[in-house]
């Protein structure tokens, strides 16, 4: 990338040409020939807040977005130098530009990596900066800085905070539980009849349960995350797996008449992680029991689109989910009207289901109640083509 600018001026442009690779510039790039490509970038096209000082420190660059970011006027900025255009200072009140003196020192520095530092005013700005020289050990000839605002990462900490407070809500309860009924039972095991041992063991099993699960949900949401979440793919019979959840729902209690399963014949065969497949069945069927209200729904049948695979729907005939919250159900900690969980499972659901190609929906049911529809792609391994 070159980037051609003048003396201050009001527009500036930066030239990328598509025939260079990553190496040397003039070399081709690796891989299929683009051809004869030469875009011209604008700076103020570019994302991020973009400015560039020459070999004396003054400014000639400052794009739209670094005036946005740091609320200087570009006019305030261009030709002025660098240390009064952007006045930064760290988190302990030093002169940025005076602590880490770009155009002087080691001669073999190369930039300064992105961190947060303040304006004038209190205003946090992530910067970066990179030294550019004609020869390793030379004078500096440019110093371009990148300013990116904050919003983002602050958000992404407030989601970590929230995750956090969850979890230890989420945890208090049962380890409570279980630390009480054990420390109970083993200072006054002889006063207990056997009945009353069995209830207690009882309640720290399924705490014990509580916190496991938990424990689960938080490893998926760390692999979905960060795009580890490994597969393990083989044929997926979909209506058996369904019919192996009713089973297991019908011998903890719930009637058989309270399902209806309607599977469309004759099915593609559906390449995916049968635990998965058994992890989203069992959260629908869960929520569709738990929250909603009548007949609950359940239909296999091929996927009505363009790429083969299989669709499954859940439905109920309960209140259904609000309108305005149909956005938020994906999302993480959303819980709806009851409470009850920690409010991750349709969060895990979505990306097990986009792990495997394959696309889930939420809407409003025949019965007036949650309906939600996944498709899972037919995704059969390359070496079976």
């Amino acid at each position: 990338m070159a980037v051609g600018m003048s003396r201050p001026r009001e527009t500036h442009a930066a030239v990328v040409r598509a025939g260079e690779g990553p190496g040397t510039a003039g070399e081709p790039a690796e891989g299929p020939a683009l051809g004869p490509v030469d875009a011209t970038v604008d700076p103020d096209d570019l994302p991020d807040g973009l400015v560039i000082a020459d070999e004396t420190g003054r400014v000639i660059c400052f794009n739209s977005a670094a005036a946005r970011i740091t609320a200087v006027p570009r006019a305030a900025a261009l030709g002025h130098p660098l240390e009064h255009a952007l006045p930064l200072e760290d988190l302990k009140g030093r002169r940025w530009w005076v602590l880490t003196d770009p155009y002087g020192g080691l001669a073999t520095r190369v930039g300064q990596p992105e961190r947060n530092l303040l304006l004038p005013g209190g205003r946090e700005v992530l910067v970066s900066a990179r030294y550019v020289r004609e020869h390793p050990t030379g004078p500096v000839r440019r110093v371009v800085i990148s300013l990116r605002g904050t919003e983002a990462r602050r958000r992404t900490e407030r989601s970590h905070a929230e995750l956090i407070a969850i979890v230890a809500h989420e945890l208090r309860s049962p380890l409570t539980s279980v630390k009480g009924f054990t420390a109970t039972l083993l200072a006054k095991w002889e006063r207990f009849t056997d009945d009353q041992k069995r209830l207690m063991l009882e309640t720290v099993d399924a705490d014990a349960g509580r916190v496991t699960r938990l424990i689960a949900e938080l490893l998926d949401i760390s692999r979905i995350d960060s795009g580890r979440l490994e597969l393990r793919r083989q044929p997926v019979d979909l209506s058996a797996a369904v019919e192996r959840h009713i089973q297991a729902l019908t011998a903890n209690g719930q009637t058989p008449d309270r399902f209806l399963v309607r599977t469309c014949q004759p099915l593609p065969t559906v390449w995916a992680d049968p635990d998965k497949v058994d992890q989203v069945l069992g959260n629908l069927l869960e929520n569709a029991v738990r929250h909603g209200e009548g007949t609950v729904t359940i239909e296999v049948a091929p996927a009505k689109s363009d790429e083969k695979g299989t669709a499954v729907t859940v439905s109920d005939e309960g209140p259904g989910i609000p309108e305005e919250s149909m956005g938020r159900v994906f999302t993480r900690f959303w819980r709806g009207s009851k409470r009850g969980g920690t409010g991750l499972g349709l969060y895990i659901v979505k990306g097990i289901v986009e792990a495997h190609g394959g696309t889930i929906t939420v809407g409003r049911g025949p019965g007036g109640g949650a309906e939600f529809r996944f498709i899972l792609p037919v995704s059969t391994p390359a070496y079976l083509v």
